[in-house]
């Protein structure tokens, strides 16, 4: 039986990539059927650039992880999303010690390919950037992936 919406955004929330546990990652919504999520980051000083904003690798990489999280999402399967390809516009600093906000979407999920994209916002609700990208959608063995068990900060 396929998870509900509140029981895959706990499992997200619970089960990091590596890049979501040292970027403060919180898995806020998830909406299967749409293949769309919505997840907060807090970048810390130690991922800015010389100008002191969250360096553009950075951004990119909470983008991307939102974007796959909207196909995983609407897959309802275990799945891994390999990036084919991905195009980033930056149109605001995004600043460190602050909450982001990445909305992931998935436009359209196939066997062999899956395209999404994934918005960047500050907390007042400025777009700071924007993702398109595609993927290769692909099953993750029983055991497989690199997701761990996030810490309680507590």
């Amino acid at each position: 039986m396929p998870m509900t919406d509140d029981e895959l955004k706990e499992r997200m929330g619970r089960f990091q990539p590596p890049t979501g546990r040292v970027l403060g990652m919180e898995m806020l919504e998830v909406d299967s059927a749409q293949g769309r999520v919505l997840v907060r980051y807090r970048p810390g000083p130690e991922f800015t650039n010389p100008m002191g904003s969250v360096q553009g690798g950075i951004v990119v990489a909470m983008l991307d992880d939102a974007a796959a999280f909207a196909a995983i999402v609407k897959s309802g399967e275990r799945i891994g999303v390999p990036t084919i390809e991905l195009k980033t516009s930056f149109f605001a600093p995004a600043k460190a010690g602050e909450y982001l906000y990445a909305e992931g979407r998935c436009l359209k999920l196939g066997k062999r390919i899956a395209f999404m994209e994934a918005e960047l916002r500050d907390g007042d609700g400025k777009l700071l950037a924007k993702l398109s990208t595609s993927a290769m959608p692909m099953a993750i063995p029983a055991g497989g992936g690199n997701l761990v068990e996030a810490k309680d900060p507590a």
